[in-house]
C-alpha cells in the first residue's frame, strides 16, 4: 500500500478533450470552466511571457517541461498588460519559489488575474495525444473546494466537444489596441531595468515605423527602440491611408491569434505598402498576412509550432538558427508567386518559416526573433530591417 508523503488539499480539475479524453488534476488558478483549443509548447523558460503572449488568445497551453513556477512572476517579464492563454496545463507547480526578481508565485498571478489551470496533469500523454491527433477544443473544469462532480466533467465533455475550430476564426482585431500610441521604452538591462536615459522624444529618433498591432509583443518595440526607431502603434483595423499621415520611413506587421485568412483589412495594407514599397517587416501573423496579400494561400497545422528550441536554417547562408516559434497556421510556399524568395526553412518538418520580395523592400519571419526570455539567435532581423529603411532613404 502506498503512503502519501504530502496531503493535496488543493480543489480538483480535470481537462476534457473534444475526442473524449479526460485527464484529471487539481486547480492552481480560479474556480470555474474555461474552453480553448489545446496547444503543447516545448520551451524550458518563459512561462510568464507565454502567459501575455496576445497569439495564444483562444487557446489552452500545456507546458511540456514538468517544473513550471520556480522563478516565480514579476511585473516586468510580460509581453503585454494582459494575460491571454484560455488556459493553462501543466504537470507540476513549483512549492518554492527562489529569484531575486520574484514578486508573487505562479499559482497567485493565475488567481490574481482569472485564469483556470490544472496540474498533477500527465502532459507526456496529452501532447502524445496531440501529436498524434492534431490540437483540437478541451475544457478545464476547475471545482471550488473537494473533488469534481460527475455532471461537471460531462458538462466540460460538452462544452469540449461543442468549441469552435481555430479555423475561420478572425482574433486579431479582438486584442489588439482601439486607440494609436507612441512607443520609446528600451529592452531590460540590469543597470537600470526598462527604459532609455533621459525622457523619450520622438523627434531625436531617425526612423518612425507604423506597427500595426494584431496582438503585438511589447518586446518587439523595445527591439526597434533600441534601434533608434520611434514606433507609432496603431489598431489592427487602420487603414493604410490613415498611417500614412504620421509619413513612416517603414510598416511593421506584428504577431497576432487566429486564422490569417480572415484578416482582409491587413491583407490591403499589406498589398498597398508592397505597391508603394514601403520597407515592410512582418512576424508570425503577419508573416502570414504577406504571404496571402502576395497571392499564397495559409493552411491551418496539424499541432502548430510552439516552443523555443525550433531549428531554423538560412537558404542562403546555410546557418541554423534555434528559435522561439508560437504559429498554427503556416503559408504554403508552393502557392507564392514567381517573384517571393524562400529565405528560411524549418529543419522540423520542411515548413515556411521566411520570404522576401525580389522586386519591393519587403521580407517577413514566422518565428519570433524578439523572444523575451531567448533564444535571441536570429534578432538580426531587426537590423535587416533598419537596412531596408536605412536603404529606402537613401535612394529618395
Amino acid at each position: 500500500m502506498k503512503t502519501k508523503l504530502i496531503d493535496d488539499t488543493r480543489p480538483e480539475a480535470a481537462l476534457v478533450l473534444a475526442d473524449g479524453a479526460v485527464f484529471v488534476g487539481r486547480s492552481v488558478g480560479v474556480p470555474g470552466m474555461t474552453v480553448g483549443e489545446v496547444v503543447f509548447n516545448t520551451a524550458m523558460t518563459g512561462y510568464q511571457e507565454i502567459l501575455t503572449d496576445p497569439s495564444y488568445t483562444g487557446q489552452i497551453v500545456t507546458l511540456t517541461y514538468p517544473h513550471i513556477g520556480n522563478v516565480g512572476v514579476n511585473q516586468e517579464d510580460v509581453e503585454s498588460s494582459d494575460v491571454h492563454v484560455a488556459g493553462l496545463v501543466i504537470r507540476s507547480e513549483s512549492p518554492v519559489v527562489s529569484n531575486w526578481r520574484s514578486q508573487r508565485s505562479l499559482g497567485e498571478y493565475l488567481k490574481q488575474n482569472g485564469i483556470v489551470a490544472i496540474a498533477e496533469v500527465d502532459t507526456r500523454r496529452l501532447t502524445r495525444i496531440l501529436r498524434t491527433k492534431g490540437a483540437q477544443p478541451g475544457c478545464i473544469v476547475a471545482a471550488a473546494c473537494g473533488k469534481l462532480t460527475e455532471a461537471q466533467i460531462a458538462e466540460a465533455a460538452k462544452a469540449a466537444a461543442e468549441a469552435p475550430r481555430m479555423v475561420g476564426q478572425e482574433l486579431a482585431s479582438q486584442v489588439s489596441t482601439t486607440y494609436r500610441y507612441e512607443w520609446g521604452e528600451g529592452t531590460w538591462r540590469m543597470d537600470n531595468g526598462y527604459g532609455r536615459p533621459g525622457s523619450f522624444q520622438p523627434e531625436e529618433y531617425p526612423y518612425t515605423v507604423v506597427a500595426w498591432d494584431f496582438g503585438i509583443k511589447e518586446n518587439i518595440l523595445r527591439l526597434l527602440a533600441d534601434r533608434g526607431v520611434h514606433v507609432v502603434v496603431v489598431p489592427a483595423k487602420t487603414t493604410f491611408e490613415e498611417a500614412m499621415e504620421v509619413n513612416p520611413d517603414g510598416i511593421f506587421l506584428s504577431n497576432g491569434p487566429g486564422d490569417p485568412e480572415p484578416c482582409d483589412f491587413a491583407i490591403e495594407v499589406a498589398q498597398k505598402a508592397i505597391a508603394a514599397r514601403i520597407p515592410l517587416f512582418g512576424i508570425c501573423l503577419g508573416h502570414q498576412i504577406l504571404g496571402l496579400a502576395c497571392g499564397g494561400r495559409t493552411l491551418k497545422m496539424k499541432f502548430g509550432h510552439h516552443g523555443a528550441n525550433h531549428p531554423v536554417v538560412d537558404l542562403e547562408t546555410k546557418r541554423v538558427y534555434i528559435t522561439s516559434q508560437n504559429h498554427g497556421f503556416m503559408v504554403d510556399a508552393d502557392t507564392l508567386p514567381e517573384n517571393v524568395k524562400v529565405t528560411h526553412r524549418s529543419l522540423f518538418d520542411g515548413s515556411l518559416q521566411g520570404f522576401e520580395l525580389t522586386d519591393a523592400p519587403v521580407f517577413c519571419f514566422q518565428g519570433h526573433p524578439e523572444a523575451s526570455p531567448g533564444p535571441h539567435d536570429i534578432q538580426d532581423l531587426f537590423n535587416h530591417f533598419l537596412d531596408k529603411i536605412q536603404e529606402a532613404k537613401k535612394s529618395l
